[in-house]
């Protein structure tokens, strides 16, 4: 699922009076942000135990990560909606509409978000939120929607397929074990179509306690008919994968999704990756025309570690004009972009929220380039 415009956060705007209301207690809203939003998911849960079991990420929800994206989602969302000078929020939710999509959520769920949130602001504020307050943060909340939803409408019928109707059956075919951390799944199934280099599906697994969780891997390739993953040892679905799951085992997968793709162009091409990291920047690798200029940088934690570099190494081989560089901290090495960046080039990172902000604050100091980059969490409030 992909489409090549971005979500329209014009689409419409705050009345002067609600702009005024907004404007005045953003800074009371921002200050409790981080404990309305663990209060409304606690309301969501109970009333709808079915999201918890078989939509959330659980290991997401007891980190906090999901909160905390989603505070972040609003309390910058409502700065633009109020503050001229404030950045367009565009990317984030480009971001949030592909993993929506990549979940199967619809427009019928998000009046359960808006009821819940609400009723959670309500309790922590008290007699602050007045009619005026409310009236106004629910149009914050319900012009957001109604960006995403139009968005993920969109992406839904790029792949002429029904709202929410993602989910389909992949059989194990192969699985090869990188290293002791990674694992290579290889899956086949006549409904797996094609995917864009770059982009991940949504793996489901029905665990022990019987919920159905649901993780994100990018796709190492993503032909029709067939498609890699590669698994590391990070969290309940992934330790499920890689203990419980073999060949001839049948999984659910959803259609690709992400905005994180291979742009067309003869722009020179920056793959910049940490740890698992490296898996978009593969499939991304196996579709490059062999005539762009590619240089590919890897931060690891040791050679032995590096899971896909027998990968990379195999398709560069096909790239004239690639460089390669690793950088391995059991060696004292640190991953420097000073002087790695061709003019022009289109890069694309994709790591730990920590080592993204380092890599994106090195390139600031180089040439002007567009930088695309993937999170391995819902951290987007600590890169925008």
């Amino acid at each position: 699922m992909y489409v090549t415009h971005q979500p329209n956060t014009k689409l419409r705007t705050l009345s002067d009076e609600h702009a005024e209301v907004v404007r005045a207690t953003l800074p009371a809203i921002g200050a409790h942000i981080n404990e309305i939003t663990p209060l409304f998911y606690q309301k969501m849960f109970a009333a709808h135990p079915e999201l918890i079991s078989d939509t959330f990420n659980r290991g997401n929800q007891k980190q906090g990560d999901q909160q905390k994206a989603l505070a972040a989602s609003i309390a910058v969302f409502a700065s633009m909606l109020v503050d001229p000078e404030a950045p367009d929020p565009v990317e984030m939710l480009s971001r949030i509409g592909h993993k929506h999509v990549s979940l199967g959520i619809v427009e019928d769920q998000y009046p359960i978000v808006h009821k819940h949130l609400f009723e959670a602001i309500v309790e922590v504020l008290g007699d602050a939120v007045t009619p005026e307050v409310a009236a106004a943060w629910d149009a914050v909340y319900w012009i957001m929607a109604d960006v995403l939803i139009q968005y993920e409408k969109d992406l839904y019928e790029s792949d002429n397929v029904a709202h929410g109707d993602v989910f389909r059956k992949a059989t194990v075919a192969a699985r090869e074990d990188l290293n002791n951390r990674v694992t290579l799944y290889t899956l086949r199934g006549e409904d797996l179509i094609a995917g864009l280099p770059g982009q991940y599906t949504s793996i489901g697994v029905t665990l022990d306690d019987g919920a159905r969780q649901l993780r994100q891997y990018s796709l190492v390739k993503a032909d029709q008919g067939e498609w890699q993953i590669a698994v590391a040892r990070d969290g309940e679905v992934s330790s499920f994968l890689r203990d419980r799951v073999n060949i001839g085992d049948e999984i659910e997968a959803t259609l690709p999704a992400g905005e994180l793709v291979l742009a067309d162009g003869d722009a020179p091409v920056v793959l910049i990756s940490q740890g698992i990291g490296s898996t978009p920047m593969v499939g991304m690798l196996s579709a490059i025309n062999p005539s762009r200029k590619v240089v590919v940088l890897h931060a690891d934690e040791s050679e032995t570690d590096h899971a896909q570099r027998a990968q990379t190494e195999a398709l560069l081989e096909k790239l004239p004009n690639a460089q390669y560089e690793t950088f391995y901290r059991s060696n004292g090495q640190r991953l420097e972009v000073a002087g790695k960046i061709p003019e022009g080039a289109e890069v694309y990172l994709c790591g730990g929220t920590s080592f993204l902000q380092n890599v994106r604050d090195q390139l600031q100091a180089e040439k002007p380039v567009r930088i695309h980059y993937e999170l391995f969490s819902p951290n987007d409030w600590l890169i925008g």
